[in-house]
């Protein structure tokens, strides 16, 4: 079953859906429908997974938290899921490239593949698409648009939080 809860973040109001004990989406205020496609027959309800994702994201923004502990399972294809792991290896207040990605998978002609499974990434946030940055140090592309990705990564490297709205 598919449940869903909306979370109330400093950059705006944010769906998040979990599957089972999993967490499934975290999408963005202004989601494009067409980027990330969810059933529709969901249950508006919090359960545990969307409680703790809640509570991990309050100390996110509170600069409490790095790490995520959220049980995720991010649907997409396995050239995506491989793209979305190596995402989950860029530390906390750090960035790489799109052809950094496309190497750390053997594949430097990649790129752009890289790039398209970067914007297909369901679970903003928790799996840092956010980090991923031109290769001349540009910010680029963001389903949740440049100024919030700015402002996830000035977060990340304190130079301030909570004052995105």
């Amino acid at each position: 079953m598919l449940y869903k809860t909306i979370y109330d973040s400093p950059i705006g109001k944010l769906p998040i859906f979990s599957e089972d004990d999993f967490l499934v989406a975290l999408l963005w205020e202004n989601e494009n429908p067409k980027r990330i496609i969810l059933p529709n027959n969901f249950i508006e309800k919090e359960n545990q997974v969307l409680f703790e994702t809640k509570q991990q994201l309050d100390e996110y923004f509170q600069g409490k938290r790095k790490i995520f502990s959220i049980p995720l399972k991010p649907k997409g294809t396995e050239f995506q899921k491989k793209v979305w792991d190596e995402l989950l290896k860029i530390e906390f207040g750090k960035t790489k490239s799109y052809i950094q990605l496309a190497e750390n998978l053997n594949n430097s002609k990649a790129v752009r593949a890289v790039g398209a499974a970067n914007g297909k990434n369901p679970i903003s946030i928790l799996i840092p698409c956010h980090r991923v940055i031109g290769k001349n140090g540009n910010l680029t592309g963001f389903a949740g648009g440049i100024s919030v990705k700015d402002f996830l990564l000035k977060l990340e490297s304190n130079h301030y939080y909570l004052n995105f709205k």
